[in-house]
């Protein structure tokens, strides 16, 4: 029986990304840190040092001490270490993407659904706060634009950029989006690695809104902007920078608000211009996405990023890789 009050949780793989999950787990009031596991044990001992908890040796062992566990192997692992996490009745949080591949996605929907568990997926742009910030607004897209560029690293390159960098869009752009898909345009070029590291899809939705999205691990800067076109509306979010600008046409000046600017639109006499920056407050995403996942488990509730939608996301993404690999 889960503690209403805290989830006692272990985290699988302490690499790069599996340290800040150590970290952010201790600062989280709901969690109760049980312990690390590592096939390095050099790792893991220097972890378990650092931060002060408990190393297992045997994976499963931390299984049986545990509520839920946090999911941080490479993507390969992820199908593996899930099944045999929900075998001993752990809730799971898994790192995007969800699997490498559908089948092994739909084994652990179909294990939770069965044994009643939750399955949250780290897509982390869903709670940048920036994009927290947008919330409140009316959005209707009919034309979406992502750029999301990052400097060569060697890690993540055991996957192609489409399930590296562009599913974190794609799986906003699905939330955005709640229309069927019609076309799909995409193409890809192998760099440095031996798959897709710059990429560029065209994505054509049944109800006529287009999204066009490009992912580069070769850049030299970083860049993650999302810009959303809709009617009489310009939204364009910053995740790197976490800020949000709005830019909304009306026929009429209203009462502006706090953080609101007005202009005329020029040629247009009755028509002004609001311009809205909302005071986007900074917090830690992934913080906010691991407490989420507690508070999902405590008060048995779906996640915001659950199984199902990692799992579309994924779908749309290997669609998106297959073609590419069609072209090359």
């Amino acid at each position: 029986m889960i503690n209403t009050n805290s989830v006692k949780i272990g985290v699988i793989g302490v690499g790069h990304l599996g340290n800040f999950h150590v970290q952010q787990i201790q600062e989280i009031p709901q969690a109760e840190l049980i312990g690390i596991f590592d096939e390095n044990p050099e790792r893991a001992i220097e972890i378990s040092k650092s931060y002060k908890i408990p190393r297992f040796e045997v994976m499963e062992d931390l299984f049986a001490e545990c509520d839920a566990v946090s999911i941080v192997t490479p993507t390969s692992f992820h199908h593996q270490v899930a099944l045999a996490a929900m075998a001993q009745n752990c809730h799971v949080f898994i790192e995007k993407p969800i699997t490498k591949t559908i089948p092994e996605a739909r084994d652990i929907l179909k294990k939770a659904e069965n044994e009643n568990l939750i399955v949250q997926v780290g897509h982390i742009e869903q709670f940048n706060p920036a994009f927290l910030a947008i919330s409140d607004l009316n959005i209707k897209p009919r034309f979406i634009e992502c750029h999301r560029l990052s400097p060569f690293n060697p890690r993540g390159t055991d996957v192609p950029v489409v399930l590296d960098l562009m599913i974190h869009d794609i799986g906003i752009i699905l939330s955005l989006v709640p229309a069927g898909i019609k076309n799909i345009h995409a193409s890809g070029v192998n760099v440095v690695s031996n798959t897709a590291d710059i990429a560029n899809v065209r994505i054509e939705f049944t109800d006529g809104c287009v999204a066009n999205l490009t992912s580069s691990r070769i850049s030299q800067k970083q860049m993650r902007k999302l810009r959303i076109f809709q009617h009489n509306n310009y939204i364009t979010i910053d995740f790197l920078l976490g800020s949000v600008e709005s830019y909304r046409v009306e026929d009429a000046l209203p009462v502006l608000e706090e953080n609101q600017k007005s202009f005329k639109l020029e040629g247009h006499k009755e028509k002004y211009v609001i311009y809205n920056k909302p005071d986007v407050k900074p917090s830690n995403a992934l913080r906010l996405e691991l407490a989420h996942f507690l508070d999902s488990i405590i008060h048995q509730r779906k996640p915001l990023v659950d199984g199902h939608s990692a799992t579309k996301a994924l779908e749309l993404a290997i669609q998106i890789q297959n073609i590419i690999d069609e072209l090359n």
